[in-house]
């Protein structure tokens, strides 16, 4: 029996998120005060007190969203034989198998938010979930729209793929997935396309953080977005780490191999319980719980 945690990326952030934490545990509080001085502002109050308007902004949500689940991972001293993390949730699991000090990880995640919010400021776009039709027809539906850009951004579950692109792009493909048989098809609360080409500006800010950055060799294999499969290789896990930002997320098939690779436990940490849910719809057989604070 093997224990895989899993972590998730932007989209699981809820006003009050990590408070309960911060108020109850003295090594969670030492650790949001470290991160509001290298972030350069005050994310625990915004966390803690502010709107869900002002989570949702990507600058916010991305270092929210990694805080919350590293510093309860760090508090539950928790010891996987496999991790894995949902986009931005990459970052969480880098430092929970050691590959990621804390506070590089905290810096590049702050590099990662600012340069994707710029990405969505200078390209207007969208995302949206298709839910009910083949993984096959949405990536039937997105290749015939050539004159705009329209991918498949988020492999969720079987039968649940984010799209995204140009808004035009996305409109399209969405009305083309209602003919084919879509059962839900619905536009997604983000200001960008992310995993999509309009990411590349974000790609290449990235990029050189990435590479100026110390990467060990982790503890435990993580299962990249990027591929899918299990890495202990440190220019690797780097290398899948920035073509992240343009490629679509594979969840489906990570979650598919970590089964295979003899994973029966799994563990969400951080806010929410969004990959809980993913789970059961990959597997239903294997056990999936959360910790959420």
């Amino acid at each position: 029996m093997k224990t895989a945690y899993i972590f998730p990326g932007q989209g699981s952030q809820f006003p009050g998120m990590a408070k309960s934490l911060f108020e109850a545990n003295s090594n969670a509080k030492a650790l949001f005060h470290k991160a509001n001085d290298i972030l350069g502002f005050d994310i625990s109050k915004i966390m803690f007190e502010g709107t869900s308007e002002e989570l949702k902004k990507t600058s916010i949500t991305q270092p929210a969203i990694f805080l919350h689940s590293v510093i309860l991972a760090k508090c539950l001293k928790i010891q996987p034989d496999m991790v894995a993390g949902h986009s931005l949730g990459e970052f969480s699991a880098l430092v929970v198998n050691g590959c990621l000090e804390f506070e590089d990880a905290l810096r590049l995640v702050q590099i990662r938010a600012n340069a994707m919010q710029k990405a969505c400021n200078e390209n207007p776009s969208t995302m949206a979930a298709i839910v009910g039709i083949e993984d096959s027809v949405v990536e039937e539906v997105c290749q015939s729209i050539q004159d705009t850009i329209v991918v498949p951004a988020n492999y969720n579950s079987p039968g649940q793929l984010v799209i995204s692109g140009t808004i035009e792009g996305v409109d399209r493909a969405m009305a083309l997935c209602k003919e084919k048989g879509a059962k839900i098809v619905k536009k997604l609360e983000v200001d960008g396309a992310f995993h999509s080409p309009l990411m590349e500006s974000a790609r290449k800010e990235l990029e050189k953080g990435i590479l100026n950055t110390l990467f060990q060799r982790p503890s435990c294999p993580i299962y990249q977005n990027y591929t899918a499969k299990p890495s202990i290789d440190a220019d690797e896990i780097k290398y899948n780490l920035i073509e992240q930002l343009t490629s679509p997320v594979l969840w489906t098939q990570s979650i598919q191999n970590m089964i295979q690779d003899g994973a029966t436990e799994f563990t969400e940490i951080g806010p929410g319980n969004v990959l809980q849910g993913l789970v059961k719809r990959i597997n239903k057989n294997v056990n999936i719980n959360g910790r959420s604070e």
